[in-house]
């Protein structure tokens, strides 16, 4: 039985093939870390997401060569860029036209993903972005994490949700894909409000939703709170049923991209269970077998 829509099937129906994606930093900050918005980034980052990211530098071509290596053997003829760390957009025009024009026309790869924020895109950016996406296709990761206003404002997002909102008619205006993260299990959150937050994704017009654990880091602001004993972060059951009630409240026609999240071991403070990736995944679908989970059967 197929429980939901994954990315592998998804990649292997668009490009005939195994597709892996490589992660590539381009070097750019953030606005809640440049002083524009604040300096302290999000309360959950480190490293902006990008822990096994390669930097291109001034070698785009060497830089994809370095990030293939550390996928080797898995089997994988192309590959998407996937540039991971901290606001893929957050740069001047002409940089950013630089950077993935030299990427997208890497023979090796068929498609460009940038992990960005909704408050980064400006009209010139998705122009861009547009024109890319003529070449070869165009994904625009957006981290949103959430829709509940506290949770955004403790967290440090920096921005409200009708700027999520806004950006993805524009992008979805430009044929771009959007795909949205969300993270299972931040403080305050019931698995009702999170399961709001997927269903909200499902209905904004995204084609891709990732869902991710919060999982707390050494060294980030979140795990000050996490030792004054603040929140408790999920056990792997309470995980597994929050997801598959999330699972169930997307559209049907939606690719899951990410069940979960997993950051770097050396530094992984809670919950200790993540740090098992392949027990995780393992634990996830057997569940959906047990619970017969459908994605879409709870989205009207």
């Amino acid at each position: 039985m197929t429980h939901y829509r994954s990315l592998n099937s998804h990649l292997r129906e668009q490009f005939g093939e195994k597709v892996y994606k490589i992660a590539l930093d381009s070097g750019f900050t953030c606005p809640t870390r440049d002083g524009t918005k604040d300096t302290r980034g999000c309360i959950f980052c480190a490293g902006g997401s990008g822990d096994f990211s390669i930097p291109v530098q001034d070698n785009v071509a060497e830089a994809i060569e370095m990030a293939k290596s550390v996928v080797a053997g898995k089997g994988a003829g192309k590959y998407i860029a996937y540039f991971q760390s901290f606001t893929g957009t957050y740069a001047p025009i002409d940089r950013l036209r630089k950077l993935y024009s030299e990427t997208i026309r890497h023979p090796d790869i068929v498609a460009l993903s940038i992990g960005t924020r909704p408050d980064c895109l400006s009209k010139e950016v998705i122009g861009l972005l547009s024109e890319l996406n003529t070449i070869k296709p165009v994904w625009v990761e957006l981290g949103l994490q959430t829709i509940h206003t506290e949770t955004a404002e403790y967290i440090r997002r920096g921005y409200p949700l009708d700027v999520f909102d806004d950006a993805v008619k524009r992008l979805w205006v430009k044929n771009l894909t959007v795909i949205v993260h969300m993270i299972i299990g931040l403080p305050g959150e019931t698995p009702e409000m999170i399961r709001q937050t997927a269903e909200y994704i499902g209905r904004s017009g995204a084609q891709g939703i990732k869902f991710h654990l919060l999982h707390v880091l050494e060294g980030i602001d979140l795990a000050e709170d996490y030792r004054a004993g603040k929140f408790e972060t999920l056990s792997l059951e309470e995980y597994i049923r929050i997801l598959e009630s999330c699972i169930e409240s997307i559209p049907p026609e939606m690719v899951v991209h990410r069940l979960t999240g997993d950051g770097a071991k050396r530094s992984l403070i809670a919950p200790l269970w993540s740090g098992d990736k392949k027990r995780v995944l393992n634990e996830i679908n057997l569940a959906f077998d047990r619970d017969n989970i459908v994605q879409g059967s709870r989205f009207n």
